[in-house]
C-alpha cells in the first residue's frame, strides 16, 4: 500500500490553474542542454500544491505528434536561461536521459521526487533552507 505523499506536485494542465501572466508560460518551448543539444519541448509544468510554485518541467521528446513520446522531468533549479522560444538547462543530454524514470505503478511519488533531486544534486524544495531560484525563474 502506498503511503500518502507529503510532497504533492500537480501538472498545471490538470490543475485548472493558469499562470498570472500568460506571456510567461514556457510550455511548448524547446529545451536545450548546456551544450546546445535539443532535449525536446516543455510539455507541462509541475506545481507544488502548497506554495503554487513551478518545481519541475516535464519535457517531451521523441514520438510523432505526441504518439510514442517519452517524458523526462527537469528541476527548475537547473534552468539557466529562458528566451522567447527556448529554455536552457545546466544538465547534459546524457544526464537528463539517464535520470530516474517515473512509473506510478512501481514508485511512490515522494520517493521518486527525492530520487530526482538526489540524482541532479540539488537540495529538495521541501527541505530546510531551500531558496527558490531567482533568475530566470522570476518569469514563471
Amino acid at each position: 500500500m502506498k503511503r500518502q505523499s507529503p510532497i504533492a506536485l500537480t501538472r498545471i494542465s490538470d490543475s485548472g490553474q493558469v499562470l498570472a501572466d500568460p506571456a510567461r508560460d514556457i510550455r511548448g518551448r524547446k529545451v536545450r542542454d548546456r551544450d546546445g543539444n535539443d532535449l525536446g519541448k516543455v510539455d507541462d509544468l509541475l506545481v507544488d500544491s502548497q506554495q503554487h510554485k513551478v518545481r519541475m518541467l516535464r519535457v517531451e521528446h521523441g514520438g510523432i505528434l505526441g504518439l510514442g513520446a517519452t517524458h523526462s522531468f527537469i528541476l527548475v533549479d537547473a534552468v539557466t536561461n529562458i528566451s522567447d522560444d527556448t529554455v536552457w538547462v545546466s544538465e547534459s543530454r546524457d544526464r537528463v536521459s539517464d535520470a530516474p524514470r517515473y512509473d506510478p505503478d512501481l514508485v511512490d511519488e515522494s520517493e521518486y521526487y527525492e530520487s530526482l533531486y538526489g540524482y541532479y544534486g540539488y537540495p529538495p524544495y521541501w527541505g530546510a533552507g531551500y531558496v527558490y531560484p531567482s533568475y530566470p525563474l522570476h518569469r514563471f
